[in-house]
């Protein structure tokens, strides 16, 4: 029997066998992967008490073993768990028994229709090099999705038309509010800056490298890390910087093949809203009535938690969102399995300017605070909710700008009771504060602005700023300095 088991190579998973490995350099830890590819935390920094900022590098799943004595790796699928017996099966036939076990398989795409070759979700690696693929002999893309991976590859996109559609009235929505979104609509066709040419470290080894596999049954990867689009050429056929049409409030109604859209009598419109005399692989028919002929679409609207192969058979409480429900210990409803990243939802009652997105900062700090609370148990010692769950605190890069959302940074779960500050110089910076009660809820901050650690502080001791308010925000006055 292993005391501790670990399934999933991307960020939580990775991160909880290395807490482990040093929490218990006497144990040994088992990391199962179905991937030959591990995510491996690199340049880790702290910005702030809760902020943090790090880079993710691929590396080959062996590579743990020389990093960390204690650690063996197992590449393989796990096909099924027993949760009473303390036992994986897995896709050999051998069976792995544990002490305790963390379930880290991350997610997968949300992809609107699975069976088209013409659309593609964005995940991990090797989607994202199947997407340089499409694209490189591209001359219109759709870009479906109003998340993080969606902003980012419009932002990137160069040499092909992209239609970006969204759901909501403003860019950027699951991030920032409409003010920021209109904020990053000046810059989206803009021609982009020549980048200093650098190799990426984050892309440092595909599949192929460590092993010839390039199949529909290959495994997905761990997620994207931050900056993951950083240094890739993701250039179309076109003489064209930037062309962008965004298509607001609007869902795909249907999806055509070339065949049935020629069979159906329908228009479609080229990006002047004229009558399209080309040729499409695939047509996308939206809400607004309008139809898009493109090479394919990128499916970017959000990720399913991947929870299939341990179901059957055992009673894991899930949440709606089909999450497996974890308490503020990590732990699920089944007894010494805990679970960690966006396979898992947080159904502990959250501190008040906390919430869960399925990030990559989250899947860290998940992963590494799972790994503590399976060692408490295992000793017997107490172990409190860790302090990054007491604000919410992400830090990424939207089109050129540094963008640091902190707490209930676009009123969450206020209702109507709350007001804004704002402060905004086109160009330069966009500074939101969420108020309630005179005290600060959360904030938006885009560009330089060297706020967050001021504004964090202001959230956690939750001061109050009603003798402040009308002078936060001023330029003119070092709000640091005033609250030290």
């Amino acid at each position: 029997m292993v005391r501790y088991v670990v399934v999933g190579g991307g960020i939580a998973g990775v991160t909880c066998v290395e807490t482990l490995s040093s929490l218990c350099p006497e144990e040994e830890v088992l990391l199962i992967t179905a991937s030959p590819l591990i995510k491996a935390i690199t340049n880790y920094k702290k910005i702030t008490k809760t902020l943090e900022d790090f880079d993710v590098e691929e590396r080959p799943s062996i590579s743990l073993q020389t990093e960390c004595i204690n650690v063996k790796v197992l590449q393989k699928s796990v096909v099924s768990l027993n949760a009473r017996s303390h036992v994986l099966k897995l896709s050999d036939g051998e069976e792995v028994h544990y002490q305790k076990l963390c379930l880290c398989t991350g997610g997968r795409p949300k992809l609107i229709l699975d069976s088209s070759p013409y659309i593609l979700g964005i995940r991990d690696t090797e989607s994202v090099q199947e997407f340089q693929k499409r694209l490189s002999t591209a001359r219109r893309v759709m870009v479906l999705g109003n998340g993080g991976i969606a902003t980012e590859l419009v932002y990137e996109i160069e040499g092909c038309e992209v239609v970006w559609a969204i759901k909501d009235k403003s860019i950027s929505n699951t991030f920032v509010d409409p003010g920021a979104g209109e904020f990053f609509m000046a810059e989206i066709n803009k021609k982009k800056e020549a980048r200093e040419e650098k190799p990426s470290k984050r892309l440092k080894y595909t599949v192929q490298d460590v092993r010839s596999l390039s199949t529909k049954d290959t495994p997905l990867g761990g997620a994207l890390g931050p900056d993951w689009s950083a240094d890739l050429s993701m250039t179309g056929t076109q003489e064209i910087s930037h062309c962008v049409t965004v298509e607001k409030c609007v869902e795909v109604r249907r999806v055509y093949t070339r065949e049935e859209f020629q069979e159906s009598g329908k228009r479609s419109t080229d990006l002047s809203g004229n009558v399209d005399q080309d040729s499409w692989p695939i047509y996308i028919e939206l809400t607004n009535d309008k139809v898009y002929g493109c090479d394919f679409l990128v499916s970017a609207t959000g990720v399913i938690p991947n929870t299939s192969q341990f179901l059957a058979g055992n009673q894991f409480s899930l949440a709606e969102d089909g999450g497996i429900c974890v308490d503020d210990k990590m732990r699920t409803s089944e007894v010494d399995v805990y679970a960690a990243g966006d396979v898992c939802t947080a159904c502990w009652e959250p501190a008040q300017h906390w919430l869960q997105m399925r990030l990559w900062s989250q899947a860290r700090q998940m992963g590494a605070y799972s790994a503590q609370c399976m060692v408490a148990d295992i000793k017997g010692q107490p172990i409190s909710l860790d302090f990054c769950f007491e604000v919410f605190a992400h830090v990424t890069k939207f089109f050129g700008y540094k963008v640091i959302l902190l707490g209930k940074f676009n009123a969450q779960g206020l209702g109507r009771d709350y007001e804004i500050l704002l402060r905004v110089t086109k160009g330069l910076e966009y500074v939101k504060v969420v108020l309630r009660n005179g005290r600060m809820e959360g904030a938006i901050l885009i560009g330089e602005t060297d706020l967050e650690e001021t504004f964090e502080n202001l959230i956690l001791n939750k001061t109050d700023l009603t003798p402040f308010k009308d002078h936060l925000l001023d330029p003119d006055i070092d709000i640091e300095d005033f609250f030290d």
